[in-house]
């Protein structure tokens, strides 16, 4: 992207990568206090405490706060758990897809809260940490129970019905989708959507305040425009932030049901 020259020779230095890498809000070096951190601890009382206090006092007929998280109770256990893991084996995990759901959204949605401005899964580590550290020894572990880890290593990488010449190919893919690629595509899919998406909501409505406060009379009205398309995205953001929650709970959930399953 090229810096925009206007007539006077102010020159609109585009966001970029770096707009990520915050200052530390406390401390400094490996114990510093981020922003993304906070938030992230943020987001962990913000959950548990919405879901306390919308259960303290249950009703056949629920108020506001209580529909709301019998909503998203309801969607994380049937729509989600029950589809992909199956429903014989889904229950024991409703916890876990509910709270994939619940802390990558609000972790999300973070990023069009004013103020606070920061989608926190806009930091590869956080979304890889979730991948790797929760989702990914999680779905092995049951599958290892459940089928013994020889059966479980066969029933993966060499499944009935693969014609024997193709085998070792066929072996060595599922080698790398199974062990090494889901959780890298896990995390990486919501952390571009939400790098991408802040990045360019940080490029129209830093243009738009550029346009706005140093360009001149003749150029000034097209702030307008950024803002509009700026707003325009906001909304397009929301709907992403939420389908990526979505997502990674979906396709965690649909790794636990095929390390559950019998078949391949």
């Amino acid at each position: 992207m090229r810096a925009l020259v206007l007539a006077e020779g102010d020159t609109f230095k585009p966001p970029g990568a770096g707009d990520f890498n915050l200052p530390p809000l406390l401390g400094s070096g490996d114990w510093a206090l981020t922003k993304p951190v906070l938030l992230i601890v943020l987001s962990v009382g913000m959950i548990a405490a919405y879901f306390l206090l919308s259960s303290r006092k249950l009703s056949i007929v629920p108020g506001k706060s209580q529909f709301v998280a019998e909503s998203i109770y309801d969607f994380s256990r049937n729509n989600i758990a029950r589809e992909q893991i199956g429903s014989k084996d889904f229950k024991p995990f409703i916890p876990l897809v509910l709270g994939l759901f619940t802390f990558i959204l609000v972790n999300n949605i973070f990023g069009i809260i004013p103020v606070v401005q920061f989608p926190t899964m806009s930091h590869f580590g956080f979304p890889v940490a979730l991948a790797v550290l929760v989702v990914y020894p999680v779905y092995h572990f049951v599958g290892i129970k459940r089928h013994g880890f020889g059966k479980y290593v066969k029933k993966t990488l060499a499944p009935p019905g693969v014609p024997k010449f193709v085998l070792p190919l066929f072996s060595l893919i599922e080698f790398a989708e199974k062990f090494f690629l889901n959780p890298l595509t896990l995390a990486i899919r919501v952390f571009a959507a939400m790098f991408a998406g802040h990045l360019i909501l940080l490029v129209f409505v830093l243009g738009g305040e550029f346009l706005l406060l140093e360009a001149g009379a003749a150029l000034k009205p097209v702030s307008a425009v950024a803002f509009l398309f700026a707003i325009a995205m906001t909304f397009l953001e929301a709907f992403i932030q939420v389908l990526q929650a979505y997502i990674f709970a979906t396709l965690a959930a649909s790794y636990i049901g095929g390390a559950l399953a019998s078949d391949h």
